[in-house]
């Protein structure tokens, strides 16, 4: 999951600047701190690099592009809700990808697809795929990790887990370099919002690999997806989206709230139907007899060895 989804959205609500000028440090502290994830997939030869090729090739000109389109066609008053509401929605199909992503992987796991298979380039979807993300990023900083990698997942269905991040990463380089440097140029940076958050990045790393070794996987990507929508919606009200307020900058709390409370309530009982539908147990682990049992079978209650 990209970072921009996740700190874009807490500065906009901590007000620490305005929008524009958090997206610009945003994507300036995230060129810094992603440059060494991919130096170390590098190192490991993990990334596809052919498919990273095609994907800045699509990626780049649009991360380029997209802030100048906002400068040109877009009223200076208007910027600052322009972009909430950009944000917004693009957090809700961060979201959305993501969910989709886990849901995927669910599949391949449950039919064993383990190994790597020989992955053919498909130039024209994976060229038009990095123009979306790049727009994405471009403009709101969101995108980059989440829906480029659930698109990736889907052209590229024998593109092992390993070889997958590593590719992400090697693109989004570049591609958040442009966009960076695009938004550099329309906004200006502001160093007292982006020192602190390049050097919060490396503490922040460290802290959360540690942390995430001890927090069972589930509750995080739940967490992730509630969170993604809630701060999409929160975004769209802030802005005075037309169905959620009257364009007031506030936040009608009461209704995150109601969200935020459905969701943690549907999401894991939503997740366990769609496991139970593919013949695993709704909640916990599967066990290796439940994972070689096809689709719409009845979990198997007898002890096993777990899956990992």
């Amino acid at each position: 999951m990209g970072g921009g989804a996740l700190m874009t959205p807490a500065l906009i609500f901590l007000g620490v600047g305005d929008t524009s000028s958090i997206v610009t440090a945003d994507l300036t502290a995230a060129a810094v701190y992603k440059s060494g994830g991919a130096v170390v997939h590098s190192k490991h030869g993990e990334p596809h690099f052919r498919l990273a090729a095609w994907l800045i090739a699509g990626s780049v000109p649009m991360a380029f592009l997209g802030p100048h389109l906002v400068d040109w066609f877009v009223d200076p008053d208007d910027v600052e809700n322009l972009l909430k509401e950009c944000i917004g929605f693009a957090l809700l199909l961060a979201a959305s990808t993501y969910a989709i992503r886990l849901w995927i992987q669910l599949i391949r796991v449950r039919r064993g697809a383990h190994g790597e298979g020989e992955t053919r380039i498909r130039p024209i979807p994976t060229l038009l795929t990095g123009a979306l993300g790049g727009l994405l990023v471009g403009v709101t900083s969101v995108g980059s990790g989440s829906v480029i990698m659930v698109i990736l997942l889907i052209l590229y269905p024998a593109l092992g887990p390993l070889k997958l991040v590593g590719t992400d990463l090697v693109q989004a380089v570049p591609l958040v370099l442009a966009a960076a440097i695009s938004n550099i140029m329309v906004n200006g940076l502001e160093w007292s919002l982006t020192v602190p958050l390049i050097l919060g990045s490396v503490p922040g790393t460290l802290l959360g690999a540690r942390f995430a070794a001890k927090v069972p996987q589930s509750i995080i990507r739940r967490g992730i997806v509630i969170v993604l929508t809630m701060s999409g919606i929160a975004l769209l009200d802030k802005a005075g989206w037309a169905p959620l307020g009257a364009g007031e900058d506030d936040t009608h709390p009461v209704l995150i709230a109601v969200i935020g409370l459905v969701m943690l309530v549907f999401v894991p009982l939503v997740w366990g139907l769609l496991r139970k539908q593919q013949g695993m147990p709704m909640f916990g682990a599967p066990t290796v007899a439940e994972l070689e049992k096809g689709p719409g079978a009845e979990p198997v209650h007898e002890q096993g060895t777990h899956a990992p």
